[in-house]
């Protein structure tokens, strides 16, 4: 299974949203992670989309969590960008060429598809186990207690040049 790279942007975005004490513009966020800033407001746009952050416009707009960092999960984040399609769709390639099974003979999925559902059952559980706080706190038990404030005040500070940008969607 790959994601794309967005995933990656919106997670690293939550997790550093967790720090803001004020909203965040996407700009900031692209400058933060040295990031395209028009990819990375697509990804914001998609979370915003989800109900995940929120857009807040005028001169101190930005981007913001829409609800407790522990109420957020990975999976929440990985649905929002990527979508919420299994990683394996079955075409039933069992009832195709010179000794295709009839469709009346399948009456359950076969032995690839089941086994494809359940890692992917598993894949979806194991993500959603996982808030962007937990998130957070391994960011300070892998990095010290200064990571993440080291950020927030990166954050706040001055930050003239950026532009906001607005999801209306």
């Amino acid at each position: 299974m790959k994601l794309s790279g967005g995933v990656e942007w919106a997670l690293h975005c939550c997790v550093v949203l967790t720090t803001a004490t004020e909203p965040v513009p996407a700009a900031r966020l692209a400058e933060l992670h040295d990031v395209s800033g028009s990819y990375l407001a697509k990804q914001l746009q998609a979370l915003s989309r989800a109900g995940l952050v929120t857009s807040v416009q005028g001169k101190a707009g930005g981007y913001v969590l829409t609800r407790a960092p522990e109420l957020i999960t990975v999976l929440d984040v990985v649905a929002a960008v990527g979508g919420a399609q299994p990683a394996f769709v079955c075409t039933e390639i069992r009832q195709r060429g010179p000794l295709a099974t009839p469709q009346e003979a399948c009456t359950r999925p076969c032995p690839i598809a089941r086994a494809m559902a359940g890692a992917d059952a598993a894949w979806r559980a194991a993500l959603q186990a996982i808030s962007i706080a937990d998130l957070a706190r391994s960011v300070d038990e892998d990095y010290g207690p200064t990571a993440l404030a080291g950020i927030r005040g990166w954050l706040s500070g001055p930050n003239d040049g950026d532009t906001v940008i607005v999801d209306r969607g």
